[in-house]
């Protein structure tokens, strides 16, 4: 459980100093059912996903971070030392979204929460806080992705 929650919450940032458009390697692309194009930093490995998006200060209106998981499950998220409000969207192995977090605040102060989701869920796609909704993006949506292919 711990493992899941600090894949999950920090989840939520990068590098400390990191800036829009400096990006960790690789990254890939998720494309919404409304075909809007998210350029995506991708959190393979435990390290990559603890690290998230810590300590980002901002982030483009089309950039966010996807977290891959190696199994289906529960995979909830915090926002410890993250800095901006995020949408944190949940999906199956099938790319079907099953939960959305919608405007998760930055936690301020210890303890931070949890967010938990709905269903098994293999993959967590984090964006800018507001986004689901300008794009409506709901449960039950399916994503596409490219270039997130996994290593071999």
């Amino acid at each position: 459980m711990r493992g899941a929650v600090l894949g999950a919450a920090f989840a939520a940032t990068a590098w400390s100093g990191a800036i829009a458009g400096q990006w960790a390697a690789p990254r890939g692309e998720v494309i919404f059912p409304d075909k809007t194009r998210v350029s995506v930093e991708i959190a393979r490995a435990p390290a990559e996903r603890e690290r998230g998006l810590m300590f980002r200060e901002r982030m483009g209106p089309e950039e966010g971070m996807i977290f891959l998981f190696e199994e289906a499950g529960s995979h909830p998220f915090w926002m410890k030392n993250t800095l901006i409000p995020l949408d944190m969207i949940w999906l199956d192995p099938g790319r079907k979204i099953v939960h959305i977090a919608h405007s998760v605040p930055p936690c301020k102060a210890d303890p931070c929460p949890t967010y938990p989701h709905e269903g098994q869920a293999l993959y967590v796609v984090e964006v800018n806080a507001g986004f689901a909704k300008k794009h409506a993006v709901k449960v039950g949506d399916v994503l596409e992705f490219k270039g997130l292919e996994k290593k071999e």
